[in-house]
């Protein structure tokens, strides 16, 4: 489950209605120092009747052309002269004075200010990224690309088989939330690639899947719940038992997020899953584990603890209002009076700081909440509980690991309600173990904000890798 991390610029202001002496015409760039380097490319162009239209590109994450909603020109009181832009569905905004006719100066909003300097003309080349830990071939073991078909759909992956041996025990990667290829790639980070590598040399065979809908898998992925996932995961261990390298009384499960939210939805149901791996998933119900997601991840950036708390009470109002209304106009009818009583308790500078500004902020708050409510995935993951779940699994090892830097699956609240659910299970075999500086992707963070994910060159902390094989070589072997 990874959570929606902070997303730069998707529409930015097209309509300027006053005419300004200088030209602002041309394309702009910037690089904004959030999760790794993002380049911003902006092209603006002067109409006849003096307006302004714009188009914006965000190249390091393949979003190209997209037609901007407004472009504002103005003078501030000392006569300079101002270009802002403003993503009301992200509540982002940008204003920037020109220094030099190639320079705007400015800040970049979103929660928390950012300076930011666009130039006009060339465009940043690329950040370099390192990614030590991604495998390179040659590979001490077979590493072979798969397609199969179940149901109507088609399956691509990545199977890697250990050299010496007949038959091994085997497991299959789950991804978490969001369309995932089969190395969960984030920021340039493959943590499935890492893990596959890993585990293979480690003796297993390793299935890594395409969610459906990206790479070589077929089907509707924004039409699809957690629950058509966990077909999607009885179709890959239906092919991984059809392998004759596998021990077919020895296959196990390895969730991250939502993946570990939906590998004990498989295992529950099945008697040939002997063992599971669950890394930061769910230990309580899901609407609870998201205010307190919700919470931690703001302050992280910088609110205050009281703050976060008003937050998180806000977010368990408003989301059952939203989903437990008949429609858009009456989920907007519900949600939007709340948001409003709880504006009154909040300080102002706070509600400024994340873009709170005016009535119609309110609303278009409110309406992005029900457009998000409002999928499939959404409505059928906010209502989930892991609980159920974890206390059916028969017979089924499990090894439970949480970062406790997490800020998406706090550790503090889910380890606990994984470990009370195996309790009152019949599971008798189960460890379930925080490591201590890791975040929600395990790896060593340092500021253990979201945003750090890409800036960090580790993509799985050494310490993680060898918990997870450590207890496969006492519990599964």
């Amino acid at each position: 489950m990874k959570l929606k991390l902070l997303i730069i610029a998707i529409s930015f202001f097209a309509i300027n209605r006053l005419r300004a002496q200088a030209n602002f015409s041309g394309m702009w760039s910037a690089t904004l120092k959030v999760a790794g380097d993002i380049r911003l490319i902006l092209h603006v162009n002067l109409q006849p009747d003096g307006t302004y239209t714009a188009t914006f590109d965000s190249p390091d994450q393949k979003a190209i052309g997209i037609k901007c909603d407004t472009v504002l020109i103005a003078k501030d009181a000392s006569g300079n002269e101002l270009l802002t832009f403003i993503i009301s569905k992200y509540k982002v905004s940008y204003t920037g004075m020109l220094l030099n006719d190639t320079t705007l100066s400015g800040t970049f909003t979103q929660v928390a200010n950012v300076p930011l300097d666009f130039h006009r003309g060339v465009v940043p080349p690329p950040p370099v990224v390192l990614r030590p830990q991604t495998p390179k071939p040659p590979f001490p073991y077979r590493s072979e690309e798969v397609v199969y078909t179940k149901n109507g759909l088609q399956y691509g992956g990545t199977i890697t088989i250990p050299q010496n041996g007949r038959k091994f025990p085997a497991i299959i990667l789950i991804t978490g939330s969001g369309q995932q290829d089969r190395d969960e790639t984030i920021f340039s980070h493959k943590p499935f690639a890492v893990l596959a590598d890993a585990l293979t040399r480690d003796g297993f065979v390793v299935l890594r899947v395409d969610d459906r809908g990206i790479g070589n898998s077929t089907g509707n992925f924004a039409a699809s719940t957690s629950a058509d996932f966990a077909k999607d995961v009885n179709a890959s261990l239906d092919y991984l038992r059809s392998r004759p390298e596998v021990n077919d009384k020895n296959i196990g499960l390895l969730g991250h997020s939502e993946g570990g939210m939906i590998a004990p939805m498989v295992a529950s149901a099945r008697k040939d899953v002997k063992f599971m791996i669950l890394l930061a998933a769910p230990g309580v119900k899901i609407i609870d584990l998201m205010a307190e997601q919700n919470a931690a991840i703001m302050r992280s950036a910088g609110m205050n603890a009281s703050f976060s708390e008003n937050f998180r009470s806000l977010y368990k109002q408003l989301i059952p209002a939203i989903i437990n209304a008949a429609d858009t106009t009456a989920a907007l009818n519900n949600a939007l009076p709340i948001l409003i009583n709880w504006q009154a308790k909040i300080d102002t500078v706070d509600l400024r700081k994340l873009g709170f500004k005016t009535p119609d902020d309110n609303r278009q708050y409110i309406k992005e909440q029900i457009a998000l409510a409002s999928t499939p995935w959404f409505k059928y993951f906010i209502q989930f509980d892991p609980q159920p779940y974890l206390t059916k699994l028969k017979k089924v090892k499990v090894l439970a690991l949480n970062g406790s830097k997490d800020i998406q699956v706090v550790s503090s609240q889910n380890l606990p309600g994984i470990q009370s659910a195996l309790v009152r299970g019949k599971t008798k075999k189960f460890q379930v173990k925080e490591l201590p500086g890791l975040n929600h992707l395990f790896q060593t963070c340092k500021t253990c904000t979201v945003a750090e994910y890409g800036k960090l060159e580790e993509t799985i902390a050494p310490v993680a890798l060898q918990t997870i094989t450590t207890w496969l070589n006492q519990n599964v072997k």
